[in-house]
């Protein structure tokens, strides 16, 4: 327990003092550690071969200094001629006694051209430049203590720069080596990540074809056979549109199963796709009582593909669900081309005899007495469906079809990939409405 002039103790689960701030350090980018990099391995050689020249000879200007300086001075450009480079440096060790200039150049003679021919010429040279006295009358051939220090000096400036370079040089292949297998590695990694994924499509494909297809296959061959025994119209007109169903639900699967099986993401059209044009028949087929409304720009203009097959899925999806959870409504579906936004609002009509009003010269007419779009004017439109229903029938019996859930979700993703929308909701009069909205010119994407 602490005395009258203890601080309180802090709570139980907090900290009694706040943890130290972590400093934030500071990283040069990329392009100014390689510049530093770059420049200060060229430099850095270059001051202490003048470092050496001076420490050695002095700053008395003579030929010894002035020897020591250009050795060093020729380091600058050892990388591009560093043969040449070498045997300026010889002078250096000959008359100088420098050791710095010439065996950085023979360390940068051993790096970029290691040739072996010319690594033993190189080694030889230097170690008779540094054995070999300067002037050469001051040799004494009995001074054979002296002499076999000197030759051992010589041997190991000579031979240390070279396996030095070659170290070096054998490092950076062998990076590059690594590099080149890790990345080979990978590829191949992708490769195998494709393959089980063909695999995978392979046999998603076959369960959906052999599971499916022989379940829809049956269906067909039972409708027409109703078809042909049935003695009244509807049943007839019933098990014929039940047999088209099913024929056009094959068509469909064949080419979803094309797709699983096309290794690589080949996704090259198999059988033709739905289109806006195939939107009637559609809606005839449906068995609801629908109304289909649109507007001539939708009929005139023509859409990208990709756009008109997500319009088609969308109110096939929307009458699947009326059928589902709405038996009997009345359904409203609408296909219109409104104006782009940067069209701006619809021009008002020009009073008689104005320039460029319909009627006056020279404006240009449609044969409807319609104005011309002029040159440069918005031409294309975006797209926009809405499927609309009303309650549902309460004397209609509900089909008990199965749902997932998943329809709308499926939709929305799609409009999104196009660059477009999709709003589902319920409406006051208790029904319900999908509207979807498509740019005139919709991302770059694969099939939708």
């Amino acid at each position: 327990m602490g005395g009258p002039g203890a601080s309180p103790a802090p709570p139980p689960g907090r900290p009694s003092s706040p943890p130290p701030a972590r400093t934030a350090r500071r990283r040069l980018p990329r392009w100014a550690v390689r510049w530093a990099v770059r420049w200060g391995s060229l430099i850095v050689p270059v001051l202490l071969a003048v470092a050496d020249a001076l420490l050695v000879n002095g700053v008395t200007p003579g030929l010894e200094l002035n020897v020591s300086l250009v050795a060093a001075a020729a380091l600058l450009v050892r990388r591009r001629l560093p043969a040449l480079v070498f045997l300026v440096t010889l002078p250096g060790i000959l008359i100088g006694y420098v050791w710095f200039a010439p065996m950085i150049a023979l360390y940068t003679v051993a790096r970029c051209r290691p040739d072996r021919w010319l690594l033993w010429i190189s080694a030889l040279l230097l170690a008779a430049a540094h054995f070999i006295p300067w002037p050469v009358s001051d040799f004494e051939p009995t001074a054979y203590r002296e002499n076999t220090l000197t030759l051992i000096d010589a041997c190991v400036t000579s031979v240390g720069p070279i396996a030095l370079g070659l170290l070096v040089r054998t490092r950076g292949e062998l990076a590059a080596r690594i590099e080149d297998l890790t990345r080979s590695r990978r590829h191949a990694d992708e490769l195998i990540a494709e393959q089980v994924l063909a695999t995978e499509r392979a046999r998603l494909a076959r369960e959906m074809h052999d599971v499916v297809a022989h379940q829809v296959s049956l269906i067909s061959l039972q409708a027409g056979a109703v078809q042909i025994s049935a003695e009244d119209a509807k049943a007839r007109e019933g098990a014929r549109t039940i047999r088209e169903l099913s024929v056009r639900t094959l068509d469909e699967l064949r080419h979803m199963v094309g797709i699983l099986r096309a290794a690589g993401g080949d996704h090259e059209e198999l059988t033709p796709q739905p289109r806006l044009a195939d939107l009637p028949r559609l809606i005839e087929l449906s068995a609801l009582d629908v109304r289909y409304e649109t507007d001539g720009a939708a009929r005139r203009q023509g859409h990208p593909e990709a756009v008109e097959r997500a319009a088609f899925r969308i109110v096939q999806e929307a009458l699947t669900n009326v059928r589902k959870h709405a038996p009997g409504a009345r359904v409203t579906v609408r296909v219109d081309a409104p104006e782009a936004e940067d069209a701006g609002a619809p021009e008002a009509p020009e009073a008689p005899g104005a320039p460029g009003a319909p009627g006056a010269p020279g404006a240009p007419e449609t044969p409807g007495g319609a104005r011309r779009r002029a040159p440069g004017e918005e031409e294309t439109r975006g797209l926009r469906i809405e499927v609309r229903n009303g309650p549902p029938d309460a004397s209609a019996v509900a089909p008990g079809l199965p749902s997932g859930g998943h329809g709308l979700v499926g939709l929305r993703e799609r409009a999104q990939l196009l660059g477009g929308t999709l709003e589902a909701g319920p409406t006051e009069e208790g029904g319900f409405v999908v509207r979807a909205d498509f740019p005139k010119t919709p991302r770059a994407t694969g099939p939708s």
